[in-house]
């Protein structure tokens, strides 16, 4: 009589660059590849491996996240929006070609070839125990900004059934790595037959131990390595996958990989060494507040107003982490203080909307907004800050009532016309200052991040006078 045979699968899921995390999931991977053969094992990784808000990954250009992937010795990786969307392709491909770690996406390619980058391809199909595993994968594809950047970003589940139907003959299960969420992962469940695991991530889920959806399983590893997937995979005599079991595990008491952690402090060195240099020097300080204007995050206001011509600029302080002393700035002191990968971008939006959000940003509900995910890697929401636009408020009377005028360009603000805003892309997916997200005609400023539009204002000396006008006038405080 045949025996079941059963398959390990170890997986992964938005580690954004938490390297001590990594290090200890690396530590439990190395424990068990010791405990199961070869030939019995899979290691995945669903995407958002990396993130440049970690001066590592940022100061390395990557490198240190490539190497410790590579070190991991995953079997696959799914690029994920950190990926995608943090780098050019032409810097992908710097940071990726020639890696020992295949990177699998079914639904991207590029816009000059209609195919993936070399690193890149929609699927493989793995032998393990005899069995034929094919993994495909997908990532959320955010085509406006996609399209920027030069990729085509298609249609998930169309692109998936295409792939299924191509794979299914030569493959005993499919396996998706998707970096979609966790509601697009059950709808692929209930709706794309002959897929029989999906391994999830993008909106941090953790899964505890498998859902099932009709006959697919679905796990995830919920966010920042604080867990580990470890699956068991269990196939019977007539070669199909009968059986899902393990879930995630917790890495709070796992031990660190020592070989990982020198691997990490030797990149730690190599990213101070290349962020230690000057960028600017301040002839005075910059200082920030989340409850009021300040100068850091109004000199970011106006710059990112002059960059996209708008007639006004509305930025959160909470961009940003701390203000800035006098004297030399360095790289890594700008990333330290503005880590957060938003890009700037430009709308169109009514006046009614623009006083709404201004009434917002006068209320501690709003300044004192925890704010995780879409970009964001401050800490609170914080107030409003301005260019093109100067506001009165009387602070005594109620709230969404308390702007006494609004002036842009010298001229009132007018509810019913519509101006063009200069802001944040996070503002668009309806998080914070959620008015903001009703404009029309958007444009990404793409690849730029905020912070390469701070480092070119804290050389301009007249936008830095300028970011000292106030553009917020309070009375009447209670």
């Amino acid at each position: 009589m045949i025996k079941n045979v059963t398959v390990t699968l170890l997986h992964t899921n938005d580690l954004h660059s938490h390297l001590e995390e990594t290090s200890k999931i690396a530590g439990y991977i190395d424990g068990v590849r010791e405990r199961t053969e070869r030939n019995e094992l899979i290691v995945v990784d669903c995407g958002d491996f990396l993130d440049r808000a970690r001066m590592e990954t940022e100061g390395t250009m990557a490198a240190v996240n490539r190497e410790l992937m590579e070190r991991i010795g995953y079997d696959a990786a799914l690029p994920g929006n950190n990926e995608g969307l943090s780098y050019t392709p032409d810097e992908l491909d710097r940071i990726f070609t020639g890696t020992t770690v295949p990177f699998v996406c079914a639904n991207m390619a590029l816009s000059a070839t209609g195919r993936p980058p070399s690193w890149m391809i929609p699927s493989l199909v793995l032998e393990r125990a005899g069995m034929r595993i094919g993994l495909i994968g997908l990532t959320v594809p955010y085509a406006e900004y996609y399209d920027l950047l030069g990729w085509e970003a298609g249609e998930p589940i169309a692109v998936l059934e295409a792939e299924v139907a191509r794979l299914k003959p030569q493959t005993d299960a499919i396996v998706v790595l998707s970096h979609l969420g966790l509601r697009s992962d059950e709808r692929i469940a209930a709706t794309v037959p002959g897929v029989d695991l999906i391994l999830g991530g993008h909106t941090h889920h953790l899964l505890e131990v498998p859902l099932l959806v009709g006959d697919t399983a679905i796990c995830a590893a919920g966010k920042f390595g604080a867990y580990v997937g470890h699956l068991q995979l269990e196939f019977g005599a007539d070669r199909r996958l009968v059986k899902v079991s393990g879930g995630s595990r917790p890495t709070e008491d796992m031990a660190a990989s020592e070989d990982i952690d020198a691997l990490i402090a030797a990149h730690r060195e190599q990213a101070k060494l290349k962020m230690g240099r000057k960028i600017a020097r301040l002839s005075e300080p910059l200082s920030l507040r989340y409850d009021r204007e300040s100068p850091l995050p109004t000199l970011l206001s106006a710059a990112i107003r002059t960059m996209t011509g708008a007639e006004l600029a509305l930025v959160n302080a909470g961009q940003l982490l701390e203000g800035l002393a006098a004297g030399g700035v360095t790289e890594e002191r700008i990333h330290g203080i503005c880590p957060s990968p938003i890009n700037p971008c430009s709308v169109r939006l009514n006046g009614e909307l623009i006083l709404r959000s201004l009434e917002e940003s006068l209320l501690p509900e709003f300044q004192n907004l925890e704010i995780r995910g879409f970009g964001f890697r401050g800490r609170v929401l914080g107030t409003l800050c301005l260019d093109g636009i100067e506001v009165s408020a009387d602070l005594a009377r109620p709230p969404y009532h308390r702007i006494v005028e609004a002036r842009v360009g010298g001229t009132a603000l007018d509810k019913h016309r519509e101006y063009t805003v200069a802001t944040l892309d996070m503002f668009t997916f309806g998080v914070g200052y959620i008015g903001l997200k009703e404009g029309r005609d958007i444009r990404y400023y793409l690849p730029e991040f905020i912070r390469d539009v701070l480092v070119r204002s804290l050389n301009d000396s007249l936008l830095i006078a300028r970011s000292k006008e106030p553009r917020w006038r309070y009375f009447d405080e209670p």
